[in-house]
């Protein structure tokens, strides 16, 4: 026995250390191909595989010679189903979390999950199964006419883990077709999505609580508990995930629109997602603004792109009362071709508006057809054309004045005056 153990420590290690070795050239070779690549899959799932494979592979070699030696091998013949499962578990996981979306907190789920499966596995191979389980029933206590053990709040857990873990795959399945469909609108894709997680994940619940054997009518309490909860502090919560479904509901603000809440268009920017408790709004300097639910539902909110995208934006100007507010107004119109984005129909429009008091004020008004790609960038084209169009013509953008009438003025005294003494 003691020949076995210390072959597969060095087993272990050597495995160890030649995996060591060949992870650097192998991370290396797989940064080659993009992530979506079949052969980058590959070389990540033999990354996984190459420890327990190699044990195993030293551990059949030895286990040979051990036969042949006629000595017996038992530690030998138990460690080789248990790197086969280990490499069959860690194979499967990874597997699974490719269905998911790559974060650094699934990855480390990884390794837990992998774990926590594959000790099942080695203890049911082993034939300790049943007195752990035994043992983990054995520590319990009751709760009315409950009976909570170890065994029991782990199974609950590992279930719920589960069929979350299912959930959540099938939910974003689902809403990856949606987004695929091009017969479905995105508020309708984003209702879709919501009612599809939220049910499944209720689901999901429910289905490990009634799985364990926990009378669904216990939960009455906790019912109450949550209610007096939320009463208390979960008001804001609450409000902002019902005002999600509201929002998807209505249809009054979907992904793509261009809105702006708050006076003046504060907060301007382009819808990216609805999400449960907020909205995710990205302005045009790249910063990603994430406006609670509620704040969307009780205030004002302007949504450029909400029945028709075109959108009308007006460019102020003044000239000189020494000016020709005719001709001012014709070039006006010549700058109104300054921009491509600028739309023939509605015809653009130049206005005269009032006699100011630094002169006479105008106003060009046109029509975009495409407000998220900036209104900015239109007004500087047109602002632009004007400057050159008056320059040329000779028409002047007046200062702002002001006329100053002093009534009487105190004598003026000179150096000399200042010398005379009176």
């Amino acid at each position: 026995m003691l020949y076995e153990l210390g072959f597969l420590l060095a087993a272990g290690v050597g495995a160890w250390l030649l995996h060591r070795i060949l992870k650097g050239p192998l991370r290396t070779l797989c940064d080659r191909y993009p992530p979506d690549d079949l052969r980058r899959l590959a070389l990540r799932g033999v990354q996984r595989l190459m420890w327990p494979v190699m044990t195993l592979v030293v551990v059949l070699i030895g286990r040979g010679v051990f036969l042949s030696l006629d000595a017996p091998a038992r530690l030998l013949d138990a460690a080789v189903p248990l790197l086969l499962s280990l490499a069959t578990v860690r194979l499967l996981v990874y597997a699974l979390r490719k269905g998911f979306r790559a974060t650094p907190a699934l990855k480390a789920w990884e390794n837990i999950i992998g774990f926590g499966i594959w000790t099942m596995v080695a203890l049911h191979l082993v034939g300790w199964l049943p007195a752990v389980q035994q043992a983990l029933d054995d520590l319990a206590i009751n709760i009315g006419s409950s009976r909570v053990s170890v065994l029991s709040t782990i199974k609950l857990v590992a279930l719920i883990a589960l069929l979350l873990t299912l959930a959540f795959w099938i939910s974003g399945v689902l809403e990856r077709r949606m987004r695929a469909s091009a017969h479905m609108n995105p508020s309708l894709q984003v209702a879709f999505g919501k009612f599809s997680k939220f049910f499944l994940i209720a689901l999901a619940i429910f289905l490990a609580i009634d799985a364990v054997g926990i009378d669904l009518t216990t939960l009455t309490v906790f019912g109450g508990a949550l209610g007096v909860g939320i009463g208390f502090g979960l008001q804001r919560i609450t409000s902002n995930f019902i005002s999600g479904f509201i929002l998807v509901l209505d249809r009054s603000i979907k992904p793509g629109d261009v809105i702006s809440v708050g006076g003046n268009d504060a907060k301007f920017g382009w819808v990216q997602e609805l999400r449960a408790r907020y909205v995710v709004v990205r302005d045009r300097d790249g910063v990603e603004r994430l406006i609670p639910n509620e704040n969307l539902i009780t205030s004002e909110v302007v949504n450029w792109s909400y029945s028709d995208p075109n959108t009308r934006v007006r460019i102020p100007v003044q000239i000189s009362y020494d000016d020709d507010p005719e001709q001012a107004m014709a070039l006006l119109m010549e700058a109104a071709k300054a921009s491509p984005r600028i739309l023939a129909e509605p015809v653009p429009t130049a206005r005269m508006l009032e006699f100011a008091d630094s002169g006479i004020q105008l106003e060009l008004r046109i029509w975009i057809s495409d407000p998220e790609n900036g209104i900015g960038n239109v007004r500087t084209d047109v602002n632009l054309a004007i400057w050159r169009l008056f320059k040329a013509a000779g028409i002047t953008i007046p200062y702002p004045q002001r006329d100053l009438h002093l009534k009487s003025m105190p004598p003026v005294r000179t150096l000399r005056d200042a010398a005379t003494p009176d």
